[in-house]
C-alpha cells in the first residue's frame, strides 16, 4: 500500500510538473506563430485564442476579421478543422523586430484532404505580433494561397 502511495504521488508531481512546462507561453514571436498553427492543428480553439491580441485584424481571401471574438465566431473552427486534416510545411521563414513590434513572414506548403477534396497549395502569411505584459500577441495575420496544378 505505501508503494502505491510514493507510486501515486510521484505521478501526481511529474503531472504538474508536465503540465506547467506546457503551460509557459512561447518565449519569441516565432514561437508564438508555431504555437497559433500548433493549436489550430490540434483543435485547441482556447490556446489559439489566447495567442491573438483581442484587436487583431484577420485578411484572408479578401474577406476581414477585425477581432479575436469576430474570428471565434466566424472562421475558427473552420480553420482548426482545416489545419486538422491537412499537413503545413513551412518552406522559407524570415523575421523581425523593432521595439516591441515584431514580423513573421512565412512562405508554405499544404497538402491533405479537406471536406473529401485533395489539397495541395502553396501559402504565404504575414503575421505582425506585439509584445505586451503578458508576452507576444499576434496583431495582424494576412494569409493567401493558391493551388498546386499539376505539372506545373
Amino acid at each position: 500500500m505505501r508503494r502505491t502511495s510514493s507510486l501515486s504521488a510521484a505521478s501526481l508531481i511529474a503531472a504538474l510538473l508536465v503540465g506547467s512546462l506546457e503551460a509557459q507561453p512561447p518565449e519569441t514571436a516565432v514561437d508564438v506563430v508555431g504555437a497559433f498553427h500548433d493549436a489550430l492543428a490540434a483543435g485547441d480553439s482556447s490556446r489559439a485564442l489566447a495567442l491573438l491580441h483581442p484587436q487583431v485584424l484577420i485578411y484572408e481571401s479578401g474577406g476581414v476579421e477585425a477581432s479575436r471574438d469576430e474570428y471565434r465566431s466566424h472562421h475558427l473552427g473552420a480553420d482548426m478543422a482545416f489545419a486538422g486534416a491537412t499537413t503545413r510545411q513551412v518552406t522559407k521563414q524570415s523575421t523581425g523586430k523593432t521595439g516591441d513590434l515584431a514580423w513573421v513572414l512565412s512562405e508554405s506548403s499544404t497538402a491533405g484532404t479537406f471536406r473529401d477534396r485533395d489539397v495541395n497549395s502553396r501559402g504565404t502569411e504575414t503575421m505582425l505580433l506585439q509584445r505586451t505584459p503578458a508576452g507576444w500577441l499576434i496583431t495582424h495575420i494576412h494569409w493567401s494561397s493558391r493551388r498546386v496544378r499539376e505539372g506545373a
